[in-house]
């Protein structure tokens, strides 16, 4: 069995990380327009937990009233629909810049959120039974032990309440970026378990610490936590992303219902 070779603050290099993809102007660091926030309704709204499909309206229910928890969900593309929906918004992050983004659409659009910084990989400060639903975007990549997150969602959600979460197959981590059809890597990915060049590679590169799961951490931690899986769908990346997507998708997106 690998063993570690030294310990790190991994969720301190992807905090950075997330800061200097929003300074870069990051798709996912865009906040929402004046003109996007003002025509949004129950009708004419999208959001997103995968790159590329919107989440169908079904999933969400009725939003008027609900406490919502947008989790890794920071940079005011999500949080300022909901609001708009008439939902109570708590968004939660570890990124500085994430964060501000959501603070200046909210006092742009004159409506209250929480906003809280803090590290999912960690105890959340929420009591149990907190919120109606969870928005949780494809994050948990940046997180080495998604079980901990699940069962996190599980407290933190009232009887009933809805978790909807995007996350990766792994299957990006197969390949080599500069040859992305070249398999190099084993699954799932871990890079704390790799040799220290190799993460030290991924560091300089930009591209933050990051971990495949898989379906027995993805979908069966959501069962093992006690939800109730209600839907499924599959994504690939936008034009222009990782190579693979042109022949399998990498995305998937999950409503499941405590």
């Amino acid at each position: 069995m690998r063993t570690r070779i030294e310990m790190i603050d991994y969720t301190k290099i992807n905090s950075q990380t997330w800061d200097s993809w929003a300074d870069d102007g990051c798709e996912w660091s865009l906040p929402i327009s004046h003109e996007e926030f003002e025509k949004t309704n129950v009708d004419n709204f999208a959001v997103y937990l995968t790159p590329c499909i919107t989440v169908p309206h079904e999933w969400f229910g009725e939003l008027k009233g609900k406490k919502v928890l947008g989790l890794a969900s920071g940079g005011g593309q999500q949080m300022p629909v909901f609001s708009k929906l008439g939902a109570e918004c708590t968004v939660f992050d570890y990124s500085d810049k994430q964060l501000e983004a959501e603070k200046m659409v909210s006092e742009r659009e004159g409506y209250n959120i929480t906003i809280i910084k803090g590290d999912m990989s960690k105890h959340l400060p929420f009591e149990d039974e907190s919120f109606d639903l969870i928005f949780h975007p494809v994050s948990n990549c940046y997180v080495e032990d998604v079980f901990h997150i699940w069962n996190e969602c599980y407290r933190t959600l009232k009887k009933g309440g809805r978790l909807l979460a995007g996350m990766d197959n792994g299957i990006n981590y197969l390949f080599d970026e500069s040859d992305p059809l070249k398999v190099v890597n084993p699954l799932p990915f871990n890079p704390l378990k790799m040799p220290k060049e190799k993460r030290d590679a991924m560091i300089a590169n930009g591209d933050g610490i990051q971990f495949s799961h898989t379906l027995d951490e993805q979908i069966g931690g959501q069962l093992k936590a006690g939800f109730t899986l209600k839907a499924l769908y599959e994504d690939r990346d936008r034009e222009g992303g990782n190579e693979i997507g042109k022949y399998y998708p990498q995305y998937f997106a999950t409503l499941a219902v405590k």
